[in-house]
Order: structure tokens, then sequence, then C-alpha cells
């Protein structure tokens, strides 16, 4: 996921601090912190609204997973605010949107009459923003074995065309970005979100990182060989584990890295439930959700699946089961997870954290602060990125072991201003700058 807004920061008296972006999902809210807890974050995006409702002829109805008032709360008065569209399989919403200059213009005016009426209230219009996260024009998304990517060569030209048209009908003054590359995007965009993570996926056939510092570089060089500044690019930071069933004909407990997986999706190109993110008191659920970010359990004979739901069959009880917060029939994923955290091992050359949890048959790839710690120094200072970004806020409740990790990378840096010249779309002032 790449994302691109255009900003440009002012300097003052020559010291520019580094850019933070922040993705808060709708999944992950029950724990989410205040602004005593968010020091440095300069942008916040609320993921996400469903890119289908722009192309209605009427007036999108969207509202936020939490009102305006209360997120912006949770961050200091400067930090841009901004919503997401899209997000992994959403993708016909957009494909509609962007296939004609008459459904271009109709999304452009959508989009731009959602972010009015979102600062009805009282709220600063001009500290909105927009995310357009389409995983992916031109194909590759979670629909390309029902379309083809023959079926989408158009959305590689329609796709910056929709741009413009989105860029011209919310103004020079709000931020826009999104979740792909290409020279033709550049000119309409403000910044770019490198999702330098999920490098490991359900079509991978061994077991790798899913994010490493030698993966994340790789996928800044990519952009900066296609001719990207780096002044507008914010690496990405993932703050959750992921793991995958491997092979049991493949000798993982002598090389748990390159080991066989198991097949993770099906034929039609769905997920198969053989990957996943990692997943006081606990009440009982009334509503059918369950799991940490929840705070809840399910009732005795029921099972919590990986998703944070409730129920008694196979999708509920087996794979991914989270065997603290209802019953298990299968493999216990937090069971696994510690055993993981204990065990944990680092990949130094590559610069990854993995560990193989031979008991259940599962792989595990993970972040820790010593590795976000040397991708500051080696690919933001190294490259001269303009900042970083991080998805999500909500998935480092149990210590913010990620964000505290980011927060001391991000003080003391400084962007060098001249990278910033020729950026005068929009400037605004860093807090950190001014004494």
């Amino acid at each position: 996921m790449l994302r691109v807004p255009l900003l440009c920061l002012l300097a003052v008296r020559a010291t520019l601090g580094l850019r933070f972006v922040m993705y808060i999902d709708e999944y992950h809210t029950a724990a989410l912190p205040g602004n005593d807890r968010t020091e440095g974050i300069t942008h916040a995006i609320m993921a996400f609204a469903n890119s289908s409702i722009f192309n209605s002829n009427s007036s999108p109805k969207f509202e936020p997973f939490e009102p305006v008032e209360a997120m912006r709360k949770r961050f200091v008065p400067d930090t841009k605010v901004m919503v997401a569209i899209g997000g992994w399989g959403d993708t016909n919403g957009f494909s509609e949107g962007t296939k004609d200059d008459g459904s271009r213009a109709r999304y452009a005016k959508n989009v731009a009459t959602m972010i009015d009426n979102l600062g009805i209230d009282g709220v600063d219009t001009e500290s909105w923003a927009l995310d357009i996260d389409w995983e992916y024009p031109g194909g590759n998304g979670g629909d390309y074995m029902k379309v083809p990517n023959s079926g989408k060569t158009d959305e590689i030209e329609t796709y910056p065309l929709s741009l413009r048209a989105i860029r011209e009908a919310i103004g020079p003054d709000k931020l826009l970005s999104i979740a792909e590359q290409g020279t033709k995007i550049w000119p309409s965009v403000d910044l770019v979100n490198v999702m330098s993570y999920d490098l490991m996926n359900r079509r991978d056939k061994v077991t790798n990182h899913h994010t490493s510092v030698v993966g994340s570089l790789d996928a800044i060089k990519a952009y900066e060989e296609i001719g990207l500044d780096t002044a507008k690019i914010n690496l990405g930071f993932a703050y959750y584990a992921k793991w995958f069933m491997t092979d049991p004909n493949s000798n993982c407990n002598e090389h748990p890295l390159g080991c066989g997986v198991l097949a993770l999706e099906n034929p039609n190109g769905s997920d198969k439930s053989a990957m996943a993110a990692a997943p006081g008191d606990l009440r009982v659920s009334a509503d059918g959700t369950c799991g940490f970010s929840k705070g809840t359990k399910c009732p005795a004979g029921s099972c919590c699946s990986q998703y944070g739901y409730c129920g008694s069959g196979n999708d509920f009880c087996q794979a991914g089961c989270l065997s603290d917060y209802g019953e298990c029939k299968g493999i216990s994923v937090i069971d696994s997870w510690r055993r993981a955290l204990k065990g944990g091992k680092t990949d130094e050359q590559a610069g990854g954290q993995y560990y193989w949890d031979e008991q259940a048959s599962l792989f595990w790839t993970w972040d820790t602060p010593e590795l976000i710690t040397r991708k500051f120094k080696e690919i933001v200072d190294a490259e001269k990125l303009g900042g970083v970004m991080a998805w999500s806020l909500g998935e480092d409740s149990l210590s913010w072991e990620h964000l505290k990790a980011m927060q001391d990378g991000l003080r003391g840096r400084l962007v060098d201003q001249n990278s910033h010249a020729s950026c005068a779309r929009y400037c605004m002032v860093s807090v950190s700058s001014v004494e």
C-alpha cells in the first residue's frame, strides 16, 4: 500500500521535523489513546469509506466510525485529519468511478462534498484531507482471479485522470494521498506512504519476512528508480505480526526461512484462513464480537474467530481461533504467538524478526523496536526520506512499543529544507521546530 499526499513543510529557523502519518482503522478502536500518547503524529487517517458511495448522483452518505471531533482530540491541534477511501478488496467503486470523463467528474464532486460535509459542525475543513486506497488499479487486487489484469488495463490510463479530477474538486488546500505508484500520478498528489510491509502474502509459496530492513529499502528504491522525490516518501511500518501455516512435508525446523507453506488462497483467489495478523477482565460478548480489541469473550460453547466474531462452525473454531476468548477445535493462534514472542529470532542480515512454531506448524513474522531503530538509520536517514507511516494505531495498544520506537526515532531528526523547495501546494509549520 503506497500513499501519496502533496505536502510542503514551512521551514522555521531552518529546521523541519519528519512527517509521522498514522492510520486508525475501524476494527481496532476499543483502546485508542488520547493526545498524551500520540506525540509527534502529524497526520491521522481514518480508514475506510467504501469506494462505491461516490458513484451516485446524490450526495454520498458517510459517517466515520468515530466522530471527527472525538478523533481530533486524540492528537495535538495541528494534526491533519484524513479519511481513507477503499482498502483491500474494495475495487468496484473505483473501477466504475474512473471509466470516463463523466464518471470521474461525478466521483470527484462527491468526494469534495464528503469532505465539506464532515466539516460542517465547526470542524476546520482545511485540516481535512483524503487518502485513495485502491488496491490496485490495473489489477492484482483481491479480485484478480475473478477479473484478470487484462480486463483492467484501461485503469492504468484513467486512474491518473481521476486523481487530477479529485485534486481540482477538493482544491489545493487539502492533502491527497494514494496507494499506488506511477510517474503520471506524482503531479496530483502530495505524499507517498509506502506500504513496506505485507511483503509476504497469501500468494507466496515459501516463508519470508512480511517486513524487514532489506525488504523495506528495496521498496523505497523502487520508487526512487521511477523518479519520485524522496522528500515525498513516508516509510511504512506495521504494528502487527503475521502467521502462515507451513507445509508438513517441508523441513521448516532446519530452514524456517524459505520453508514451504500450505496453499494460502482458494482457487478463486479468496483467503483460506491459513494466514492472518496476530491477535484484565473479559465480559461475555453481547453482540457476537470478541477478542482483545473488544475486551470480550464468546459465550460457553462458542469459538472466537481470528477476525473477532463468535460462532461454532469451522470458520470460527479451527484455523486462527483465539483460545483466550472462546473455545477452539484447532490451532490456538494466541498460544503460538506467545511462544513466538518468547523464542523469536532476528535475521540480522535481512533485518527481520521471525519464529517457526513446531508445535503448531506456524511461521511468524513481525517488526520489533530494535528493527524500527535500524530502519530509521538505514533507510529514513540514508535515503533522506520526508517521513514515516504506520498501520495501525489500535493494533499496538498492548504496550505501544512500536509507537514509542517510532516516536524515539523521530526525535531530533530533521529534514533538509532544500528538499522541499519544489513543493508549494500546501505548507504547514512543524510545531516541533518552534522554540
